[in-house]
C-alpha cells in the first residue's frame, strides 16, 4: 500500500494499493463500457460545459437536462448570453425552478468577461477560469477537465464518498483533494473525473449498489470488505419545495412577468398564506427582496405609503 498525509497540525494518513495503475484501468474501463449519458458530456465545448455546471450546483439533475437545452436554445453562445438583457436571464432561471438566481446573474457576467476580456476564448486552467465571475475552484476545474482535459482531480460529494469508503481517506478536504490527485492518471482528467464521479453516483450512493452496479474496485475496497458503508458528514441539500429559494425564484418571476409590482401585489403570488400585517406579510417580503436587492437581482423603492418592486434594470 502506498501511504498520503496532508500538512497541518494533525496528519491525516491514507492508504491507497500498491497496484494503482490497476485500479485506474477497472474504474476507466467500468466508465467506459456504458455510463448515464447526459447531454454536457457529449461536448467539450467550455461554454455548454460551464451552463452545466452552473445549473447542477445545488439542483437536482433530473431539473438540469430540459434547462440545459432550453438554455442553450435561447443563448447558444457566450456572445448571445452577454448581449441578452440580465433580467431574461435570471427570469429563465426562476422560470426552470434552478434556484439561486444571483447564479444566472454570475453566469451572465461571466459570459461578458469572456466576450470582453478574452476575446470570446475561454481560458482554459483552472486558475484563470476562476477569475469568471461567480466561478469557484471547483467548477473552474471541471470546466478545465471536461472541456480541455486539463485540470485537476474533481472533488465533489461522490468523490468525497468513494475515496472515504474504498481507502479509508479521512473526513477531511485537504486529505479528500490529495488523494483524489495521487489516483488520478496524469494528463487524464475529463475521462477520470467524470468516471469517478460517476461510480459516486451509481455505484456508491448513500445506498450502495455494489453487486448489482458492477462496482470495479471492490476487490480493493475497505467498506465492501468490512459491510461498514458509513459516509463522510455531508449536509444535506434542503428540499426546494417550500424553501426560501423557491419564494425568491417566485418573486423574480413575478416582477419578470408582471413589470412593477406593489407589495400586497406581489405577496400573495411569492406565498399564499401572505398577510400585510401577518408573520409572513410586508416585513417578510421586504426581508426577501432586500436579499434579492443586495444579490443585485431588484429594485425596492419606497413611495410614500406605497412600496414598490421591479427587476433590477
Amino acid at each position: 500500500m502506498t501511504d498520503g498525509a496532508v500538512d497541518g497540525d494533525e496528519r491525516s494518513a491514507w492508504t491507497l494499493p500498491d497496484d494503482v495503475d490497476a485500479v485506474r484501468d477497472a474504474l476507466v474501463a467500468w466508465y467506459e463500457a456504458g455510463h448515464r449519458d447526459f447531454p454536457w458530456r457529449r461536448t467539450d465545448d467550455p461554454y455548454e460545459i460551464l451552463v452545466s455546471e452552473v445549473m447542477s450546483q445545488q439542483t437536482q439533475l433530473a431539473r438540469v437536462a430540459d434547462a440545459f437545452h432550453a438554455f442553450l436554445d435561447e443563448w447558444p453562445t457566450t456572445a448571445a448570453l452577454a448581449a441578452a438583457d440580465r433580467a431574461d436571464v435570471v427570469g429563465f432561471w426562476s422560470a426552470h425552478s434552478l434556484g439561486y438566481n444571483n447564479r444566472a446573474k454570475y453566469l451572465h457576467e461571466a459570459a461578458r468577461q469572456v466576450e470582453e476580456e478574452y476575446g470570446g476564448e475561454f481560458p482554459e486552467s483552472p486558475g484563470e477560469l476562476s477569475e469568471l465571475m461567480g466561478v469557484g475552484p471547483y467548477t473552474a476545474n471541471a470546466v478545465a477537465s471536461f472541456a480541455f482535459d486539463n485540470g485537476d482531480a474533481v472533488v465533489d460529494t461522490n468523490v468525497k464518498r468513494v475515496l472515504y469508503r474504498a481507502f479509508d481517506v479521512p473526513d477531511d478536504d485537504d486529505a479528500f483533494e490529495a488523494a483524489a490527485n495521487e489516483l488520478m492518471p496524469e494528463g487524464e482528467s475529463e475521462v477520470w473525473n467524470n468516471a469517478v464521479m460517476e461510480l459516486g453516483g451509481v455505484a456508491c450512493g448513500k445506498t450502495p449498489d455494489c453487486d448489482d452496479a458492477d462496482c470495479p474496485w471492490r476487490e480493493w475496497c475497505a467498506a465492501y470488505a468490512s459491510g461498514d458503508f458509513s459516509a463522510p458528514d455531508v449536509p444535506e441539500q434542503p428540499a426546494f419545495e417550500g424553501s426560501r429559494r423557491q419564494k425568491r425564484g417566485r418573486a423574480v418571476g413575478a416582477l419578470r412577468e408582471h413589470g412593477e409590482l406593489a407589495l400586497d401585489d406581489l405577496g400573495p403570488i411569492v406565498r399564499v398564506d401572505y398577510a400585510p400585517d401577518g408573520e409572513f406579510g410586508r416585513e417578510w417580503l421586504r426581508g426577501l427582496l432586500g436579499d434579492l436587492a443586495d444579490d443585485g437581482l431588484v429594485e425596492v423603492e419606497d413611495r410614500g405609503e406605497e412600496t414598490v418592486a421591479r427587476l433590477a434594470r
